[in-house]
């Protein structure tokens, strides 16, 4: 019977929380399998770092979470809510619209114990292999893990992955010289305070939201900031804000010496390189490279950035989609998923699947989109609306509308002043 389908849900943060509750209104049963002590995902501060700070040594010890000390939400919490359960509603510690990482887990925490997900969660237990096999043309999964150096080996009917995108350092290969600089370079995934950088000359390669958060809170610190972007949206030349921070185009090259050069002419005789360049896909225990392939920023190919059409319903995906209101999809993403699993809604032939994932690659590559872009989604409202047509699910005019406003905040005054645009129009 459908309803006694087995599934697998790899990671307790945001994605598989969502998954997990879904899953078990259509009856279903649930295990999720957590590798860290807590649940929270990458809202689960660490204040450890890693051993190879750029995050390239494969015996090195993982933290995690990328989150740092001062960190807080770069979206407002209604737009960070369940449509059942908001964080709008909840008064903890900050009340502020964008609140810190650390009232992101006291409403995680809430949300598991009030639809009880935490009964479901295996804690300290890692996945180590993750492995399809056909049983009378049903595929069903071998799950392989370790809970704290005891292995265990157990068959599911249904696998959905939910273990982040925040972990594995994505890095420049394209920089002539950086391979060969002495000097100390860091990823964003291990950077925690502002201290180490105190009177140091920092160039920060990266103007994405971390990038421009980081910056800001190095300069306080530090002797100057040099930040280098691709982006033709960014102002370049000396900060408006700070006497000690400047914007340049691309890094050109580094000399022997350790002069780094920007392709505006400016050069820089730096302390530390800050990689500030988002992360790229890990998913290590997945053992089918012939049906999904995980290439840095594409797992593919996936229907909707959620099931391999090979596989569906039974392989499936949460929360892929970058540069967009993650929790919303999340959520209807993982009722689409529960939903197909328990036959309430029919996917597409897998040859159709297929087709629209072809089709969205070569509209890529007629776009001169890169590879890297196949799960950007933009700050766009077709995805959610299609997705949320798919199960019925409804969502509040006032949230649409929050969604609409922040999208022309952005689209006016960009990553730099959006918040603050935005708390002026709603008044916090």
């Amino acid at each position: 019977m459908t309803n006694s389908l087995k599934v697998a849900v790899i990671g307790a943060g945001v994605a598989g929380l969502t998954a997990a509750r879904e899953l078990q209104r259509e009856s279903l049963q649930v295990v999720v399998f957590e590798k860290s002590n807590q649940l929270g995902g990458t809202w689960a501060y660490d204040p450890r770092v890693e051993s190879d700070l750029l995050g390239v040594d494969p015996k090195r010890d993982v933290v995690h979470s990328s989150l740092y000390k001062s960190l807080k939400t770069n979206l407002p919490r209604e737009l960070m809510s369940f449509t059942d359960f908001k964080f709008g509603e909840k008064v903890y510690s900050d009340p502020r619209l964008f609140p810190g990482h650390e009232e992101v887990l006291m409403f995680l925490k809430d949300f598991a114990s009030h639809f009880e997900l935490t009964k479901l969660i295996r804690f300290n237990t890692m996945v180590t292999r993750v492995e399809v096999v056909d049983s009378a043309g049903i595929p069903e999964f071998v799950v392989e893990s370790n809970t704290n150096g005891v292995n265990s080996v157990e068959v599911f009917d249904a696998v959905v992955i939910c273990n982040g995108r925040n972990t594995q350092p994505l890095l420049p290969t394209d920089i002539p010289g950086i391979e060969t600089w002495s000097r100390k370079q860091m990823h964003s995934h291990n950077y925690r305070v502002p201290e180490p950088f105190r009177d140091q000359i920092v160039v920060v390669i990266g103007s994405g939201p971390s990038g421009v958060d980081i910056s800001k809170e190095i300069a306080m610190v530090a002797k100057e900031v040099h930040i280098s972007s691709r982006s033709s949206l960014v102002k370049l030349g000396k900060s408006d804000k700070f006497n000690n921070m400047w914007h340049h185009p691309e890094i050109k090259c580094i000399s022997k010496d350790g002069l780094i050069m920007f392709e505006d002419g400016f050069s820089i005789d730096a302390d530390v390189i800050l990689h500030c360049t988002g992360y790229k896909f890990h998913v290590p225990f997945l053992k089918s490279s012939s049906i999904v392939s995980v290439e840095d920023k594409r797992i593919g190919p996936l229907y909707k950035h959620v099931f391999p059409p090979q596989l569906a319903p039974r392989l499936s995906f949460v929360g892929l989609p970058e540069h967009n209101f993650a929790f919303l999809i999340i959520e209807c993403q993982s009722r689409w998923i529960a939903h197909a699993l328990s036959n309430k809604v029919s996917l597409p032939s897998e040859d159709e699947m297929l087709s629209e994932v072809v089709k969205h690659y070569e509209e890529m590559k007629e776009k001169g989109l890169p590879e890297k872009a196949t799960h950007q989604l933009g700050f766009k409202l077709d995805y959610m609306n299609w997705m949320w047509a798919q199960t019925g699910m409804v969502v509040e005019k006032r949230i649409k509308e929050m969604v609409e406003c922040l999208v022309h905040c952005l689209m006016t005054v960009g990553l730099d002043g959006y918040m603050d645009m935005f708390s002026q129009i709603y008044g916090r």
